[in-house]
């Protein structure tokens, strides 16, 4: 049986790599995408995927997004919650906007998204949600308390989740990448660059294919006993 799985904010950085590794699995992929057409085309073009457009933040955008993926490829099994952006600032500074913006884009998704999938998940009696958390999720960051507070906010959600459905055969699980080596980090200056790489034990950014090849294995047949987990993958930057 073929299953199908979304990827959100899956047509670019590590969404990509996980919309190619899933496809490549041989799975059906939708990779959702809120503003950049041209690169969305490029993206279906090249990965032979699905692409939905729409904004993981607002819940009708979500469910319009999964009715319109499940009428076209079948029901959502596999749930990739990856879509976050960053409004970076010192907290004394940030705006009510700035806060919220990160709030609804990164955590408040996780929810819209999976509350459309989740039954139907619970009725066949198997699914895999994947969230997409952080490093900074788990140790804080400068400038960054309201996408700390969000990714944060993914894991308690995991744990939650994974509790409510492991007997219905839904696993929920997140992973807490570190640096990757993406537009958005190759965007910092080099000495910067350097400097983060430095404190990264074994000495390099990481890749999108590493953090791909984690959510294989979480969507596949054999990660069954796998759920409620934080998985990190950091480079020994952080352990937890």
């Amino acid at each position: 049986m073929v299953r199908v799985a979304f990827v959100t904010g899956g047509t670019r950085g590590i969404g990509r790599a996980i919309s190619a590794r899933l496809k490549a699995d041989g799975l059906k992929v939708a990779a959702g995408y809120s503003g950049d057409d041209a690169n969305a085309e490029a993206c279906a073009k090249e990965l032979g995927v699905m692409v939905v457009k729409g904004n993981v933040g607002v819940f009708d955008d979500c469910r319009a997004a999964i009715d319109k993926v499940e009428k076209e490829l079948g029901p959502v099994e596999v749930l990739v919650n990856n879509a976050g952006i960053t409004r970076d600032v010192v907290f004394h500074r940030m705006t009510p906007e700035q806060w919220g913006e990160v709030i609804r884009v990164n955590m408040d998704s996780v929810y819209n998204m999976t509350r459309h999938v989740i039954e139907g998940m619970r009725e066949r009696g198997w699914g895999r949600i994947i969230n997409i958390s952080s490093i900074n999720g788990q140790k804080g960051q400068i400038g960054q308390a309201n996408y700390s507070a969000a990714k944060a906010g993914m894991i308690g959600f995991t744990k939650a989740l994974a509790l409510e459905n492991a007997k219905k055969g839904v696993t929920v699980n997140a992973i807490a990448p570190g640096y990757i080596d993406t537009e958005m980090v190759r965007a910092v200056p080099e000495n910067v660059l350097q400097q983060i790489i430095a404190q990264i034990p074994v000495g390099r950014l990481g890749t999108g294919d590493e953090i791909a090849d984690m959510v294989s294995y979480l969507a596949g047949e054999h990660a069954g006993y796998v759920t409620g987990s934080t998985l990190t993958m950091n480079g020994g930057q952080f352990m937890s």
